[in-house]
């Protein structure tokens, strides 16, 4: 991916969840919009909040094709897997993957970031392709920026989701 192009993105993502018009889920449903709009290989962009009560991720906004895997359990899927690891998870190619959960048949390859309040991993940015090994550390640092702009934007709000 090319780094300006990151940039740029990053750049206008910045200044849309700095408008005060928006509330937490329609800032997170534009980042969604925008990402998959400028990047061709992010086919699918949603994000995922922890309900650590119930050990559950819940999809609360995503653009793309629509899934039935709107709550994973902690521990399923790559999603799930990073909900407990808190690490980054890279899967160029999702048919090696025996913990992957198909949200798509089209879908080749997943990139899952997590997304940190004060420390505590309590969200988390997922990003398919249909295309087979499409991202690289760059789109991981990407992503992570875009977390950290997201949790310094929305604070707590993003724990009432």
């Amino acid at each position: 991916m090319n780094k300006s192009k990151h940039k740029v993105v990053l750049q206008q993502i910045e200044r849309l969840i700095k408008k005060d018009s928006f509330t937490v889920l329609v800032g997170l449903k534009a980042v969604c919009n925008l990402l998959q709009k400028n990047l061709e290989v992010y086919d699918w962009v949603g994000f995922y909040f922890s309900d650590f009560e119930n050990q559950m991720l819940h999809l609360k906004a995503f653009t793309g094709t629509p899934t039935e895997h709107t709550s994973i359990p902690f521990g399923k899927g790559i999603c799930g897997q990073v909900a407990l690891s808190s690490e980054n998870f890279l899967v160029p190619d999702v048919t090696a993957q025996e913990n992957y959960i198909a949200c798509s048949l089209d879908v080749r390859s997943e990139l899952v970031v997590p997304l940190f309040l004060e420390g505590k991993n309590i969200g988390q940015i997922d990003v398919d392709s249909r295309t087979p090994n499409p991202f690289s550390k760059k789109d991981e640092k990407f992503l992570s920026n875009i977390c950290n702009l997201i949790s310094s934007a929305y604070g707590n709000l993003l724990t009432q989701l």
